[in-house]
């Protein structure tokens, strides 16, 4: 009966429109203020617990590391690079877009910082190029999604909060399907710009770009070196990251400002403003989950209507699919991640393979609309349409399934680093 209860409820906010925080907060409240006087003090005691982690520090540090290289020259000098080394090949611009996509996401971790600093560079140098509108708006938007798989990648680190799975394994699975799904853009750009022109190769125009932007390529070595190797953790890694951002864009390119630095850093603040408080709430209605046992019981029922393995990641993908479709990736993995994984792990499913699959199910989510978030920040950024960025959108969606496919049946492409 409580159950339902607070489904209703749920259903009622988000019917008037409600934000995540009030929706969870509401329902979070009711479920523990029903275990009576007791549920007060278990409420305060979750809440507590669940913000009193080391590792949720490494969210607003990698966030801050890609706001300061975004507002700084780091973006720029990827980007020169990665076009100096493929700009003669045909499709080479397109090449270097989604190699700039991928090392910038292998810093920041964010798909919409991703998007954000290497389009403003981009976009206008693919149409002059001669690109197709269509083909340079959906590279860069499907590019920019990299970011969400690539590690160090702030979805992984929520899927491993909510979970309770290694974030340092998450990451570590996460690095199979990146080179998959970047291999699969650079496959596709080479194909569709073959007949476009390219610029001459030039050795002094390339070891230039190494000049200019090989402290760039550098972090993703030191921060992903530094984890798989055991030197630092995840969260030791985000504030390496945030240093070694700090001490290029200041003291060697000095192309930040205190005054951009502080811009930076309150605009990261009001961002993690409302993230922060969705996460309590999130962590804290998982906890009284557990208490209430309805993983086991979601297991057991579920184990009577899916009779295999196959079955479950078959309705578990399209379930994903349309829930990225309507839902942003952190909103999904905070209420969904804790109910799935106990469900997978029943099937036989290793939950850190799970966990990839379910974060790149979401990450294609950023490329459908109505609400998919690569589509409405490059509405703004590129100052274009909606259906036009919809339409742009469409061959690349067939190829990040094909991408999916791969990367739900073929374990070992996640696993083999482990």
């Amino acid at each position: 009966m409580m159950a339902l209860a607070l489904l209703v409820l749920a259903l009622v906010l988000l019917l008037l429109r409600q934000s995540l925080f009030v929706v969870l907060g509401m329902v979070t409240a009711s479920a523990y203020f029903g275990m009576g006087e007791a549920g007060f003090t278990n409420l305060l005691l979750d809440s507590w617990a669940a913000l009193n982690r080391e590792v949720l520090l490494a969210i607003p540090l990698y966030i801050l590391a890609g706001n300061i290289m975004a507002r700084g020259a780091m973006a720029k000098r990827l980007v020169v690079l990665m076009e100096s080394a493929a700009g003669h090949l045909r499709g080479g611009l397109g090449i270097a877009t989604v190699l700039s996509c991928a090392a910038f996401a292998a810093v920041t971790g964010s798909g919409t910082v991703t998007l954000l600093a290497v389009g403003g560079v981009m976009y206008p140098a693919l149409l002059k190029a001669g690109y197709p509108k269509a083909l340079a708006l959906g590279l860069l938007c499907a590019a920019g999604t990299l970011g969400i798989v690539i590690p160090p990648s702030i979805p992984l680190i929520l899927y491993g909060v909510m979970t309770q799975t290694s974030i340092a394994d998450l990451f570590i699975a996460g690095v199979g399907p990146a080179l998959l799904l970047t291999l699969l853009m650079l496959v596709y750009v080479r194909i569709a710009g073959r007949a476009l022109p390219v610029q001459p190769f030039e050795w002094s125009r390339l070891k230039a770009g190494l000049k200019n932007g090989v402290l760039g390529l550098l972090m993703p070595v030191i921060i992903l070196g530094g984890i798989y190797t055991g030197y630092f953790t995840p969260t030791e890694s985000a504030a390496v990251a945030v240093v070694y951002a700090l001490v290029v864009e200041m003291l060697i390119y000095r192309e930040l400002s205190w005054q951009g630095l502080f811009k930076t850093v309150s605009e990261t603040a009001t961002l993690l403003g409302g993230l922060f408080p969705v996460l309590l709430m999130a962590v804290s209605f998982t906890v009284f989950l557990t208490y209430q046992q309805v993983p086991e019981y979601l297991v057991g029922s579920l184990g009577a209507l899916i009779d295999s393995k196959a079955s479950f990641l078959l309705i578990t993908n399209l379930f994903l699919l349309v829930v990225g479709c309507v839902m942003d990736i952190g909103s999904a993995i905070l209420i969904l991640a804790p109910i799935l994984q106990p469900l997978a792990v029943s099937y036989g499913i290793d939950p850190v393979h799970f966990g990839v699959m379910t974060v790149v199910n979401l990450e294609i989510g950023y490329l459908t609309p109505p609400l998919g978030l690569n589509i409405i920040v490059a509405m703004g950024a590129f100052k274009e349409e909606f259906w036009t960025v919809c339409r742009a959108m469409l061959p690349f969606l067939l190829l990040m399934l094909v991408g999916l496919i791969i990367i739900a049946w073929w374990p070992p492409l996640s696993l083999f680093l482990l």
